[in-house]
């Protein structure tokens, strides 16, 4: 499931779990961008289409921390939203966006 276009990962849901969560990481892969800004002031993104790897770098740091929040794709390709409590739900425009999704998720879970 590789999608190459600007993606925008906007983490909406944060702080719940407060004693499982390390920003520490987040804000360290943040800095490497020369971000420095917190979450609260930056809750998104935007990554480039040469920049999958990062976003997966930053979305796999965002759902440890068991924070919530939306990938949104470059006309509504695919987009995500991505929840606190351990669900992902995929939506798109166009319905027929979503087969390659389930069927890659379908090969995973075999």
């Amino acid at each position: 499931m590789t999608y190459y276009a600007p993606t925008l990962l906007w983490i909406t849901e944060w702080g719940i779990w407060e004693n499982t969560q390390s920003s520490h990481l987040y804000y360290r892969l943040r800095q490497s961008y020369g971000d420095q800004r917190l979450l609260w002031e930056a809750p998104g993104h935007l990554f480039l289409g040469y920049e999958a790897e990062d976003l997966a770098s930053y979305l796999q740091v965002a759902m440890l921390n068991g924070w919530g929040g939306y990938l949104l794709t470059d006309a509504d390709y695919v987009n995500a939203f991505f929840s606190h409590d351990e669900y992902i739900d995929f939506f798109a425009r166009d319905e027929s966006n979503l087969e390659p999704v389930r069927r890659e998720l379908l090969a995973r879970a075999r």
